[in-house]
Protein backbone atom coordinates (compact mmCIF):
# COMPACT_ATOMS: atom_id res chain seq x y z
CA UNK A 1 0.00 0.00 0.00
CA UNK A 2 1.19 2.97 -0.98
CA UNK A 3 0.91 6.74 0.23
CA UNK A 4 -1.36 7.54 -2.54
CA UNK A 5 -3.42 4.27 -1.99
CA UNK A 6 -4.18 5.17 2.04
CA UNK A 7 -7.76 4.32 3.39
CA UNK A 8 -10.26 6.51 2.83
CA UNK A 9 -10.82 8.07 6.34
CA UNK A 10 -13.51 6.91 7.98
CA UNK A 11 -16.35 9.53 8.89
CA UNK A 12 -15.54 10.29 13.22
CA UNK A 13 -19.40 10.12 13.97
CA UNK A 14 -19.76 6.78 12.87
CA UNK A 15 -17.71 5.49 15.96
CA UNK A 16 -20.66 6.99 17.76
CA UNK A 17 -23.57 5.63 16.07
CA UNK A 18 -25.28 2.99 18.34
CA UNK A 19 -27.34 1.73 15.38
CA UNK A 20 -24.68 0.87 13.59
CA UNK A 21 -21.86 -1.95 13.42
CA UNK A 22 -18.72 -0.75 14.95
CA UNK A 23 -15.58 -0.79 12.15
CA UNK A 24 -12.46 -3.46 13.06
CA UNK A 25 -9.63 -1.72 11.22
CA UNK A 26 -6.92 -0.44 12.36
CA UNK A 27 -7.39 0.66 15.91
CA UNK A 28 -11.08 -0.20 16.18
CA UNK A 29 -10.37 -4.11 16.15
CA UNK A 30 -9.86 -6.09 19.57
CA UNK A 31 -11.13 -3.67 21.73
CA UNK A 32 -11.18 -4.12 25.40
CA UNK A 33 -14.08 -6.07 27.10
CA UNK A 34 -16.15 -3.55 29.00
CA UNK A 35 -19.35 -5.14 27.77
CA UNK A 36 -20.21 -2.04 25.46
CA UNK A 37 -18.09 -1.73 22.24
CA UNK A 38 -18.91 1.36 21.21
CA UNK A 39 -17.64 3.25 25.22
CA UNK A 40 -14.19 0.77 23.86
CA UNK A 41 -13.82 2.29 21.07
CA UNK A 42 -14.61 5.82 22.62
CA UNK A 43 -12.31 5.45 25.48
CA UNK A 44 -9.65 3.85 23.01
CA UNK A 45 -9.69 7.02 21.12
CA UNK A 46 -9.82 9.03 23.76
CA UNK A 47 -6.54 7.71 24.84
CA UNK A 48 -4.89 7.53 21.38
CA UNK A 49 -5.49 11.26 21.26
CA UNK A 50 -3.91 11.97 24.36
CA UNK A 51 -0.56 10.32 22.70
CA UNK A 52 -1.12 12.85 19.80
CA UNK A 53 -2.86 10.66 16.99
CA UNK A 54 -5.60 12.62 14.91
CA UNK A 55 -9.05 10.74 13.71
CA UNK A 56 -7.16 9.79 10.49
CA UNK A 57 -4.93 7.18 12.13
CA UNK A 58 -7.51 5.39 13.48
CA UNK A 59 -8.14 4.15 9.96
CA UNK A 60 -5.15 3.18 8.89
CA UNK A 61 -3.05 -0.12 8.95
CA UNK A 62 -1.29 -0.61 12.41
CA UNK A 63 2.01 -1.67 12.16
CA UNK A 64 3.12 -2.78 15.82
CA UNK A 65 7.27 -2.68 16.30
CA UNK A 66 8.44 -4.82 19.17
CA UNK A 67 11.21 -3.04 20.64
CA UNK A 68 14.14 -4.79 22.55
CA UNK A 69 16.34 -2.57 23.68
CA UNK A 70 17.97 -2.60 26.73
CA UNK A 71 20.94 -1.16 28.67
CA UNK A 72 21.70 -4.65 29.36
CA UNK A 73 21.95 -5.89 25.15
CA UNK A 74 24.89 -4.08 23.24
CA UNK A 75 23.85 -6.53 20.50
CA UNK A 76 20.52 -4.53 20.46
CA UNK A 77 21.88 -1.09 21.00
CA UNK A 78 21.18 0.34 17.53
CA UNK A 79 17.33 -0.20 17.98
CA UNK A 80 16.99 3.58 18.05
CA UNK A 81 18.35 3.50 15.04
CA UNK A 82 15.84 0.75 13.39
CA UNK A 83 13.00 2.05 15.16
CA UNK A 84 13.42 5.36 12.87
CA UNK A 85 14.23 3.92 9.65
CA UNK A 86 11.38 0.85 10.13
CA UNK A 87 8.76 3.81 11.10
CA UNK A 88 9.61 5.49 8.27
CA UNK A 89 9.09 2.39 5.59
CA UNK A 90 5.55 2.08 7.53
CA UNK A 91 4.80 5.57 6.91
CA UNK A 92 5.22 6.34 3.71
CA UNK A 93 3.53 3.41 2.65
CA UNK A 94 0.09 4.11 4.49
CA UNK A 95 0.83 2.29 7.60
CA UNK A 96 0.66 3.25 11.59
CA UNK A 97 3.88 2.72 13.10
CA UNK A 98 3.44 2.05 16.96
CA UNK A 99 6.04 1.03 19.24
CA UNK A 100 5.68 -1.52 22.51
CA UNK A 101 8.62 -2.89 24.43
CA UNK A 102 8.69 -7.08 25.21
CA UNK A 103 11.94 -8.97 27.38
CA UNK A 104 14.92 -8.28 26.16
CA UNK A 105 17.74 -11.20 26.42
CA UNK A 106 21.38 -11.43 26.17
CA UNK A 107 23.15 -14.04 25.76
CA UNK A 108 25.70 -12.70 28.39
CA UNK A 109 23.72 -10.76 31.16
CA UNK A 110 20.93 -13.74 31.80
CA UNK A 111 21.13 -15.78 34.75
CA UNK A 112 21.36 -18.93 34.72
CA UNK A 113 21.14 -18.56 30.85
CA UNK A 114 18.64 -16.98 28.43
CA UNK A 115 17.54 -20.29 27.17
CA UNK A 116 15.46 -20.56 30.88
CA UNK A 117 14.06 -17.34 29.42
CA UNK A 118 13.51 -17.85 26.09
CA UNK A 119 10.00 -19.37 26.77
CA UNK A 120 8.80 -16.79 28.98
CA UNK A 121 9.64 -13.94 25.77
CA UNK A 122 7.82 -16.39 23.41
CA UNK A 123 4.44 -15.87 25.53
CA UNK A 124 5.12 -12.38 25.88
CA UNK A 125 5.54 -11.77 22.33
CA UNK A 126 2.68 -13.84 21.35
CA UNK A 127 0.38 -12.14 23.89
CA UNK A 128 1.31 -9.00 23.07
CA UNK A 129 0.59 -9.61 19.71
CA UNK A 130 -2.44 -11.16 20.43
CA UNK A 131 -4.03 -8.45 22.91
CA UNK A 132 -3.54 -4.85 21.13
CA UNK A 133 -4.74 -3.83 17.76
CA UNK A 134 -2.20 -4.72 15.35
CA UNK A 135 -2.40 -5.40 11.89
CA UNK A 136 0.94 -6.91 11.59
CA UNK A 137 3.85 -7.23 14.06
CA UNK A 138 7.64 -5.88 12.99
CA UNK A 139 9.80 -8.17 15.27
CA UNK A 140 13.13 -6.29 16.21
CA UNK A 141 15.78 -8.59 18.12
CA UNK A 142 19.32 -9.94 17.22
CA UNK A 143 20.47 -11.67 20.40
CA UNK A 144 20.52 -15.28 20.18
CA UNK A 145 17.61 -16.61 21.81
CA UNK A 146 15.36 -13.42 20.54
CA UNK A 147 14.65 -14.20 17.19
CA UNK A 148 13.53 -17.70 17.87
CA UNK A 149 11.23 -16.85 20.74
CA UNK A 150 9.86 -14.19 18.70
CA UNK A 151 9.05 -16.43 15.63
CA UNK A 152 7.75 -18.98 18.07
CA UNK A 153 5.39 -16.38 19.82
CA UNK A 154 4.13 -14.97 16.40
CA UNK A 155 3.75 -18.34 14.84
CA UNK A 156 0.88 -18.76 17.64
CA UNK A 157 -0.49 -15.83 17.60
CA UNK A 158 -0.97 -15.62 14.05
CA UNK A 159 -1.10 -12.53 12.89
CA UNK A 160 1.59 -11.45 9.71
CA UNK A 161 5.00 -10.91 11.72
CA UNK A 162 8.07 -10.01 9.99
CA UNK A 163 11.29 -10.14 12.01
CA UNK A 164 14.10 -7.34 11.73
CA UNK A 165 17.29 -8.69 13.05
CA UNK A 166 20.25 -6.32 14.64
CA UNK A 167 22.91 -7.40 12.42
CA UNK A 168 26.33 -8.52 13.25
CA UNK A 169 28.65 -6.59 14.69
CA UNK A 170 32.07 -6.11 12.60
CA UNK A 171 35.39 -7.81 13.85
CA UNK A 172 38.58 -6.16 15.65
CA UNK A 173 42.10 -6.86 15.30
CA UNK A 174 44.91 -7.47 17.34
CA UNK A 175 48.09 -7.27 16.31
CA UNK A 176 47.49 -7.36 12.51
CA UNK A 177 45.37 -9.92 13.11
CA UNK A 178 41.43 -9.53 12.73
CA UNK A 179 39.36 -11.37 15.90
CA UNK A 180 35.84 -11.33 16.55
CA UNK A 181 33.16 -12.21 19.18
CA UNK A 182 33.00 -14.88 20.43
CA UNK A 183 34.69 -17.88 18.53
CA UNK A 184 37.98 -15.78 19.01
CA UNK A 185 36.65 -14.90 22.81
CA UNK A 186 36.71 -18.89 23.45
CA UNK A 187 40.08 -19.68 21.27
CA UNK A 188 41.87 -17.28 23.00
CA UNK A 189 40.46 -18.00 26.63
CA UNK A 190 41.83 -21.80 25.76
CA UNK A 191 44.93 -20.43 24.71
CA UNK A 192 45.64 -18.30 27.87
CA UNK A 193 44.24 -21.57 30.14
CA UNK A 194 46.92 -23.36 28.52
CA UNK A 195 49.09 -21.20 29.35
CA UNK A 196 49.89 -20.23 25.23
CA UNK A 197 49.09 -16.98 26.36
CA UNK A 198 50.02 -14.10 29.00
CA UNK A 199 47.85 -12.35 31.20
CA UNK A 200 48.93 -8.89 29.53
CA UNK A 201 47.15 -10.40 25.93
CA UNK A 202 44.14 -11.51 27.20
CA UNK A 203 43.66 -8.23 28.68
CA UNK A 204 44.52 -7.36 25.89
CA UNK A 205 42.38 -8.97 23.13
CA UNK A 206 39.65 -8.53 25.59
CA UNK A 207 38.97 -4.39 24.19
CA UNK A 208 38.83 -6.06 20.31
CA UNK A 209 36.62 -9.08 20.70
CA UNK A 210 33.53 -6.63 20.39
CA UNK A 211 34.61 -3.87 18.82
CA UNK A 212 31.18 -2.71 18.29
CA UNK A 213 27.14 -3.09 18.72
CA UNK A 214 25.49 -6.13 16.79
CA UNK A 215 25.73 -9.84 17.70
CA UNK A 216 28.73 -11.85 17.27
CA UNK A 217 30.73 -11.40 13.70
CA UNK A 218 30.58 -15.55 13.19
CA UNK A 219 28.12 -18.12 12.61
CA UNK A 220 27.10 -18.53 15.59
CA UNK A 221 23.53 -18.55 17.02
CA UNK A 222 22.48 -15.40 16.35
CA UNK A 223 24.03 -15.48 12.73
CA UNK A 224 22.42 -18.76 12.46
CA UNK A 225 19.35 -17.59 13.63
CA UNK A 226 19.51 -14.29 10.98
CA UNK A 227 20.03 -16.95 7.80
CA UNK A 228 17.76 -19.14 9.17
CA UNK A 229 14.84 -16.52 9.17
CA UNK A 230 15.57 -15.39 5.45
CA UNK A 231 15.48 -18.84 4.56
CA UNK A 232 12.36 -18.69 5.75
CA UNK A 233 11.01 -15.92 3.92
CA UNK A 234 10.33 -13.75 7.06
CA UNK A 235 12.50 -11.16 6.04
CA UNK A 236 14.77 -9.62 3.08
CA UNK A 237 17.61 -12.03 1.75
CA UNK A 238 20.26 -9.21 2.51
CA UNK A 239 18.74 -8.87 6.24
CA UNK A 240 20.50 -11.79 7.44
CA UNK A 241 24.15 -10.60 7.22
CA UNK A 242 23.97 -6.74 6.69
CA UNK A 243 26.08 -5.23 9.44
CA UNK A 244 24.58 -3.46 12.28
CA UNK A 245 26.52 -0.53 12.10
CA UNK A 246 26.02 0.21 8.16
CA UNK A 247 23.55 2.33 6.28
CA UNK A 248 22.52 -0.85 4.66
CA UNK A 249 21.02 -3.01 8.10
CA UNK A 250 18.79 0.65 8.10
CA UNK A 251 17.79 0.32 4.27
CA UNK A 252 16.72 -3.10 5.45
CA UNK A 253 14.22 -2.02 8.14
CA UNK A 254 12.69 0.19 5.93
CA UNK A 255 12.36 -2.30 3.48
CA UNK A 256 10.75 -3.99 6.64
CA UNK A 257 8.14 -1.37 7.45
CA UNK A 258 7.41 -1.05 3.42
CA UNK A 259 6.53 -5.55 3.23
CA UNK A 260 4.51 -4.76 6.71
CA UNK A 261 1.57 -2.82 5.07
CA UNK A 262 1.80 -4.98 2.30
CA UNK A 263 1.64 -8.05 4.72
CA UNK A 264 -1.48 -6.55 6.07
CA UNK A 265 -3.57 -6.10 2.40
CA UNK A 266 -1.89 -9.77 1.24
CA UNK A 267 -3.53 -11.54 4.78
CA UNK A 268 0.40 -13.03 4.83
CA UNK A 269 0.13 -15.01 8.27
CA UNK A 270 3.20 -17.25 9.57
CA UNK A 271 0.57 -19.94 9.34
CA UNK A 272 0.00 -19.54 5.86
CA UNK A 273 3.01 -19.10 4.96
CA UNK A 274 5.40 -20.89 6.32
CA UNK A 275 5.10 -25.24 5.69
CA UNK A 276 6.98 -27.94 5.73
CA UNK A 277 8.98 -26.90 2.65
CA UNK A 278 9.70 -23.75 4.43
CA UNK A 279 10.98 -25.69 7.59
CA UNK A 280 12.78 -28.03 4.84
CA UNK A 281 14.81 -25.05 3.29
CA UNK A 282 15.62 -23.74 6.38
CA UNK A 283 17.20 -26.92 7.72
CA UNK A 284 19.02 -26.78 4.38
CA UNK A 285 20.68 -23.87 4.72
CA UNK A 286 21.33 -25.18 8.79
CA UNK A 287 23.39 -27.56 6.71
CA UNK A 288 24.96 -25.00 4.65
CA UNK A 289 26.08 -22.68 6.87
CA UNK A 290 27.67 -24.98 9.28
CA UNK A 291 25.10 -23.25 11.65
CA UNK A 292 24.85 -23.46 15.67
CA UNK A 293 23.18 -26.82 16.89
CA UNK A 294 21.14 -24.83 18.66
CA UNK A 295 19.47 -23.98 15.64
CA UNK A 296 18.00 -27.36 15.94
CA UNK A 297 16.50 -26.98 19.05
CA UNK A 298 14.79 -23.25 17.63
CA UNK A 299 13.63 -25.00 14.16
CA UNK A 300 12.16 -28.27 16.54
CA UNK A 301 10.35 -25.75 18.39
CA UNK A 302 8.64 -23.32 16.07
CA UNK A 303 7.48 -26.34 14.07
CA UNK A 304 6.01 -27.65 16.93
CA UNK A 305 4.64 -24.19 17.30
CA UNK A 306 2.80 -24.76 13.73
CA UNK A 307 -0.52 -26.54 13.96
CA UNK A 308 -0.54 -27.95 9.90
CA UNK A 309 3.33 -28.83 10.37
CA UNK A 310 4.18 -30.21 13.74
CA UNK A 311 5.10 -33.86 13.92
CA UNK A 312 5.98 -34.02 9.93
CA UNK A 313 9.84 -32.94 11.09
CA UNK A 314 12.16 -34.32 13.65
CA UNK A 315 15.54 -34.90 14.61
CA UNK A 316 16.24 -37.56 11.70
CA UNK A 317 14.59 -34.90 9.29
CA UNK A 318 17.96 -33.04 10.31
CA UNK A 319 20.35 -35.84 9.73
CA UNK A 320 18.82 -36.72 6.47
CA UNK A 321 19.11 -33.50 4.80
CA UNK A 322 22.62 -33.43 6.53
CA UNK A 323 23.40 -36.19 4.53
CA UNK A 324 22.67 -34.80 0.72
CA UNK A 325 23.90 -31.11 2.22
CA UNK A 326 27.21 -30.19 1.83
CA UNK A 327 29.04 -27.32 4.20
CA UNK A 328 29.45 -24.26 1.50
CA UNK A 329 30.27 -20.98 4.06
CA UNK A 330 33.30 -20.72 4.88
CA UNK A 331 33.34 -18.94 8.63
CA UNK A 332 34.41 -19.47 11.90
CA UNK A 333 33.92 -21.88 13.82
CA UNK A 334 33.61 -24.03 11.66
CA UNK A 335 35.78 -22.15 8.76
CA UNK A 336 38.52 -18.96 9.18
CA UNK A 337 35.89 -16.07 8.15
CA UNK A 338 33.35 -13.70 9.79
CA UNK A 339 30.27 -12.34 8.85
CA UNK A 340 31.11 -9.34 7.06
CA UNK A 341 32.45 -11.47 4.38
CA UNK A 342 29.59 -13.31 4.27
CA UNK A 343 27.91 -9.67 3.28
CA UNK A 344 30.54 -8.88 0.99
CA UNK A 345 30.28 -12.20 -1.10
CA UNK A 346 26.45 -11.88 -1.71
CA UNK A 347 24.95 -13.17 1.23
CA UNK A 348 22.36 -15.26 1.47
CA UNK A 349 21.07 -14.57 -1.98
CA UNK A 350 24.48 -15.73 -3.20
CA UNK A 351 23.88 -18.75 -1.20
CA UNK A 352 20.74 -19.31 -1.86
CA UNK A 353 21.40 -19.17 -5.94
CA UNK A 354 23.85 -22.01 -4.92
CA UNK A 355 21.57 -24.00 -3.26
CA UNK A 356 18.74 -23.68 -5.45
CA UNK A 357 18.97 -27.82 -6.63
CA UNK A 358 18.42 -28.62 -2.90
CA UNK A 359 15.45 -26.25 -2.07
CA UNK A 360 11.37 -25.94 -2.97
CA UNK A 361 11.59 -22.73 -4.75
CA UNK A 362 7.44 -22.30 -4.65
CA UNK A 363 7.53 -22.16 -0.76
CA UNK A 364 6.09 -18.87 0.19
CA UNK A 365 7.87 -15.34 1.36
CA UNK A 366 6.74 -12.60 3.36
CA UNK A 367 6.47 -10.48 -0.03
CA UNK A 368 3.76 -12.59 -1.35
CA UNK A 369 6.48 -13.88 -4.03
CA UNK A 370 7.95 -17.75 -3.68
CA UNK A 371 11.42 -18.51 -2.91
CA UNK A 372 12.14 -18.96 -6.67
CA UNK A 373 10.75 -15.50 -7.84
CA UNK A 374 12.80 -13.56 -5.38
CA UNK A 375 15.94 -15.40 -6.39
CA UNK A 376 14.58 -14.90 -10.03
CA UNK A 377 14.96 -11.20 -9.52
CA UNK A 378 17.93 -10.54 -7.64
CA UNK A 379 21.19 -9.68 -8.84
CA UNK A 380 23.42 -12.77 -9.26
CA UNK A 381 27.20 -12.52 -7.58
CA UNK A 382 29.13 -14.51 -8.82
CA UNK A 383 33.21 -13.69 -8.73
CA UNK A 384 36.03 -15.10 -7.52
CA UNK A 385 35.53 -13.42 -3.67
CA UNK A 386 32.42 -15.09 -3.53
CA UNK A 387 33.17 -18.38 -4.22
CA UNK A 388 36.10 -18.35 -1.96
CA UNK A 389 33.53 -17.39 1.15
CA UNK A 390 30.06 -19.14 -0.56
CA UNK A 391 31.77 -22.64 -2.14
CA UNK A 392 30.30 -23.89 -5.21
CA UNK A 393 28.61 -27.41 -4.48
CA UNK A 394 31.18 -28.67 -6.54
CA UNK A 395 34.06 -27.61 -3.94
CA UNK A 396 32.50 -27.94 -0.58
CA UNK A 397 34.26 -27.09 2.67
CA UNK A 398 32.95 -29.95 4.30
CA UNK A 399 30.77 -32.53 1.88
CA UNK A 400 28.13 -33.16 3.88
CA UNK A 401 25.98 -33.62 7.36
CA UNK A 402 27.97 -30.70 8.71
CA UNK A 403 25.56 -31.35 12.38
CA UNK A 404 24.74 -35.13 12.83
CA UNK A 405 22.36 -36.61 14.72
CA UNK A 406 23.60 -39.43 16.99
CA UNK A 407 21.58 -42.52 18.14
CA UNK A 408 22.20 -45.27 20.49
CA UNK A 409 21.67 -46.88 24.37
CA UNK A 410 23.12 -43.62 25.55
CA UNK A 411 21.29 -41.37 23.34
CA UNK A 412 17.76 -43.00 22.67
CA UNK A 413 16.13 -39.69 22.23
CA UNK A 414 19.06 -38.45 20.46
CA UNK A 415 21.82 -36.22 20.71
CA UNK A 416 23.55 -33.78 17.67
CA UNK A 417 27.07 -33.31 16.92
CA UNK A 418 28.58 -30.38 15.23
CA UNK A 419 31.24 -32.65 12.95
CA UNK A 420 32.09 -29.58 10.87
CA UNK A 421 33.60 -27.91 14.32
CA UNK A 422 35.47 -30.73 15.10
CA UNK A 423 39.64 -30.08 15.69
CA UNK A 424 40.88 -33.58 15.62
CA UNK A 425 38.81 -35.49 13.30
CA UNK A 426 39.92 -38.40 14.34
CA UNK A 427 37.74 -38.49 17.18
CA UNK A 428 34.59 -38.19 15.22
CA UNK A 429 35.13 -42.20 15.54
CA UNK A 430 36.23 -42.65 19.05
CA UNK A 431 36.47 -45.12 22.07
CA UNK A 432 37.62 -44.02 25.41
CA UNK A 433 36.77 -44.64 29.16
CA UNK A 434 34.48 -41.34 31.10
CA UNK A 435 35.69 -39.28 32.98
CA UNK A 436 32.54 -38.13 34.85
CA UNK A 437 31.70 -34.82 36.37
CA UNK A 438 27.81 -34.58 38.07
CA UNK A 439 27.47 -31.08 37.36
CA UNK A 440 28.79 -27.67 36.53
CA UNK A 441 30.14 -27.15 40.06
CA UNK A 442 31.70 -30.39 39.91
CA UNK A 443 33.06 -29.73 36.47
CA UNK A 444 34.68 -26.32 37.98
CA UNK A 445 36.33 -28.15 40.93
CA UNK A 446 37.99 -30.87 39.46
CA UNK A 447 38.72 -30.23 35.63
CA UNK A 448 41.72 -28.87 36.38
CA UNK A 449 42.81 -30.64 39.53
CA UNK A 450 46.12 -32.19 38.67
CA UNK A 451 45.72 -35.65 40.45
CA UNK A 452 42.59 -35.34 38.10
CA UNK A 453 42.75 -39.38 35.87
CA UNK A 454 42.17 -38.00 32.65
CA UNK A 455 44.40 -38.71 29.56
CA UNK A 456 43.67 -37.32 25.61
CA UNK A 457 41.73 -40.29 25.07
CA UNK A 458 39.10 -40.13 27.95
CA UNK A 459 35.47 -38.97 27.11
CA UNK A 460 34.43 -36.00 29.27
CA UNK A 461 30.93 -36.05 30.46
CA UNK A 462 29.25 -33.69 31.74
CA UNK A 463 25.59 -34.65 33.43
CA UNK A 464 22.99 -32.25 34.84
CA UNK A 465 22.73 -29.38 32.66
CA UNK A 466 19.59 -30.33 30.50
CA UNK A 467 16.68 -28.47 30.34
CA UNK A 468 15.14 -29.56 33.69
CA UNK A 469 18.18 -30.06 35.27
CA UNK A 470 20.40 -26.90 35.40
CA UNK A 471 17.58 -25.68 34.49
CA UNK A 472 17.92 -24.16 30.99
CA UNK A 473 20.06 -26.05 29.07
CA UNK A 474 23.01 -23.77 29.28
CA UNK A 475 25.81 -23.50 27.13
CA UNK A 476 28.51 -25.43 29.21
CA UNK A 477 28.66 -28.16 26.76
CA UNK A 478 32.13 -27.05 25.32
CA UNK A 479 34.05 -28.20 28.48
CA UNK A 480 37.26 -26.80 28.66
CA UNK A 481 40.16 -28.84 27.95
CA UNK A 482 41.97 -29.95 31.68
CA UNK A 483 45.01 -27.27 32.20
CA UNK A 484 47.31 -30.53 32.29
CA UNK A 485 46.42 -31.86 28.96
CA UNK A 486 45.86 -28.36 26.94
CA UNK A 487 49.81 -27.44 28.48
CA UNK A 488 50.75 -30.83 27.03
CA UNK A 489 49.86 -29.11 23.84
CA UNK A 490 46.29 -31.28 23.73
CA UNK A 491 44.01 -29.33 22.00
CA UNK A 492 40.53 -31.09 21.83
CA UNK A 493 39.02 -34.45 23.00
CA UNK A 494 35.43 -36.14 22.78
CA UNK A 495 33.19 -34.37 25.05
CA UNK A 496 29.36 -34.92 25.86
CA UNK A 497 26.89 -33.51 27.79
CA UNK A 498 22.90 -32.97 28.19
CA UNK A 499 23.44 -29.36 27.48
CA UNK A 500 23.64 -27.39 24.78
CA UNK A 501 26.98 -25.45 22.95
CA UNK A 502 27.32 -21.85 21.96
CA UNK A 503 27.49 -21.49 18.10
CA UNK A 504 30.20 -19.74 17.89
CA UNK A 505 32.05 -22.89 19.69
CA UNK A 506 34.08 -25.33 18.11
CA UNK A 507 35.45 -28.92 19.28
CA UNK A 508 34.24 -32.57 18.94
CA UNK A 509 31.39 -32.52 21.35
CA UNK A 510 28.44 -34.04 21.33
CA UNK A 511 25.22 -32.21 22.70
CA UNK A 512 21.60 -32.16 23.29
CA UNK A 513 21.81 -36.06 25.08
CA UNK A 514 18.19 -37.28 25.61
CA UNK A 515 16.63 -38.30 27.53
CA UNK A 516 18.33 -35.89 30.03
CA UNK A 517 20.44 -37.34 33.11
CA UNK A 518 18.10 -36.26 35.76
CA UNK A 519 14.91 -38.06 33.71
CA UNK A 520 14.35 -41.49 35.80
CA UNK A 521 15.31 -43.66 33.66
CA UNK A 522 17.97 -42.01 31.40
CA UNK A 523 21.03 -44.07 30.74
CA UNK A 524 22.88 -41.10 30.17
CA UNK A 525 22.52 -40.52 33.93
CA UNK A 526 23.73 -43.36 34.88
CA UNK A 527 27.14 -43.17 33.45
CA UNK A 528 30.29 -43.90 35.55
CA UNK A 529 33.90 -43.23 35.61
CA UNK A 530 35.89 -45.85 33.48
CA UNK A 531 32.95 -47.01 31.37
CA UNK A 532 34.07 -47.36 27.43
CA UNK A 533 32.17 -45.04 25.71
CA UNK A 534 31.64 -45.35 21.67
CA UNK A 535 31.34 -42.29 19.22
CA UNK A 536 31.00 -43.20 15.65
CA UNK A 537 29.48 -40.26 13.31
CA UNK A 538 29.54 -41.60 10.46
CA UNK A 539 27.41 -44.78 11.36
CA UNK A 540 25.68 -42.28 13.75
CA UNK A 541 26.35 -43.98 16.72
CA UNK A 542 26.74 -43.03 20.38
CA UNK A 543 26.92 -46.39 22.41
CA UNK A 544 28.00 -46.76 26.08
CA UNK A 545 29.68 -49.84 26.21
CA UNK A 546 28.15 -51.62 29.20
CA UNK A 547 25.56 -54.94 29.20
CA UNK A 548 22.02 -53.64 29.34
CA UNK A 549 21.50 -55.69 32.73
CA UNK A 550 24.26 -53.74 34.27
CA UNK A 551 22.52 -50.08 32.71
CA UNK A 552 19.09 -51.84 34.59
CA UNK A 553 20.75 -52.62 37.40
CA UNK A 554 22.13 -49.09 38.04
CA UNK A 555 18.69 -47.46 36.62
CA UNK A 556 16.74 -49.11 39.66
CA UNK A 557 19.50 -48.19 42.36
CA UNK A 558 19.22 -44.49 41.25
CA UNK A 559 15.33 -44.61 41.24
CA UNK A 560 15.84 -45.89 44.62
CA UNK A 561 18.17 -43.83 46.02
CA UNK A 562 15.92 -40.97 44.55
CA UNK A 563 12.68 -42.38 46.58
CA UNK A 564 14.73 -42.46 49.92
CA UNK A 565 15.83 -38.34 49.41
CA UNK A 566 11.90 -38.02 49.26
CA UNK A 567 10.37 -35.64 46.82
CA UNK A 568 11.46 -31.84 46.17
CA UNK A 569 10.32 -29.21 47.69
CA UNK A 570 7.93 -27.93 44.52
CA UNK A 571 9.98 -24.53 43.05
CA UNK A 572 7.45 -21.69 43.06
CA UNK A 573 6.76 -18.84 39.99
CA UNK A 574 8.51 -19.11 36.71
CA UNK A 575 10.99 -21.81 37.92
CA UNK A 576 8.17 -23.97 38.66
CA UNK A 577 6.52 -23.55 35.42
CA UNK A 578 9.48 -24.27 33.45
CA UNK A 579 10.73 -27.42 35.00
CA UNK A 580 7.16 -28.61 35.33
CA UNK A 581 6.43 -27.90 31.47
CA UNK A 582 9.44 -27.96 29.73
CA UNK A 583 9.88 -30.68 27.07
CA UNK A 584 13.49 -32.36 26.18
CA UNK A 585 15.75 -31.36 23.85
CA UNK A 586 14.28 -33.16 20.77
CA UNK A 587 11.29 -31.27 21.04
CA UNK A 588 12.23 -27.62 21.47
CA UNK A 589 12.64 -27.31 24.80
CA UNK A 590 9.61 -25.72 24.58
CA UNK A 591 6.69 -24.99 27.26
CA UNK A 592 3.90 -28.28 26.45
CA UNK A 593 1.70 -26.43 27.13
CA UNK A 594 2.78 -24.13 24.15
CA UNK A 595 3.04 -26.39 21.21
CA UNK A 596 0.28 -26.92 18.52
CA UNK A 597 -0.92 -29.91 20.15
CA UNK A 598 -0.64 -28.53 24.19
CA UNK A 599 -0.23 -30.18 27.11
CA UNK A 600 0.62 -34.03 27.11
Amino acid sequence: MSASSAPTRVDPLEDYDLSKPLKSNGLRQGLTAYGDPHFSLFLRKAFIKAAGYGEDALSRPVIGIINTGSGFNPCHANVPQLLEAVKRGVQLNGGLPIEFPTISLHESFASPTSMYLRNLLSIDTEEMIKAQPLDACIMIGGCDKTVPAQIMGGISANKPILPLVTGPMMPGSYRGIRIGACTDCRNNWAAYRAGVIDIEDIAALNDELAPTSGTCGVMGTASTMACITAALGLMPLRGASAPAVSAARLRVAEETGKNAVAAVSNALHPQTILTKESFLNAITVLQAIGGSTNGVVHLMAMVNRHPNVAGSITLDTFDEIGRKTPLLVDLKPSGDNYMSDFHNAGGMTALLQTLRPLLFLSAQTITGQSLGEVLDAAVAHDFPYSQEIIRPLSNPLYPCSSIVVLRGNLSPGGAVIKASASKDRRLLNHVGPAVVFSDTADLARRIDDSELPVTADSVLVLKGIGPIGHPGMPEAGLIPIPRKLGAAGVQDMLRLSDGRMSGTAGGTIVLHISPESIVSGSVFGVVRDGDLIKCDVENRVLHLDVSDDEIARRIAESIKDSSTKGAAKPKRGYRGLYERSVNQAEHGVDFDFLTASGPA
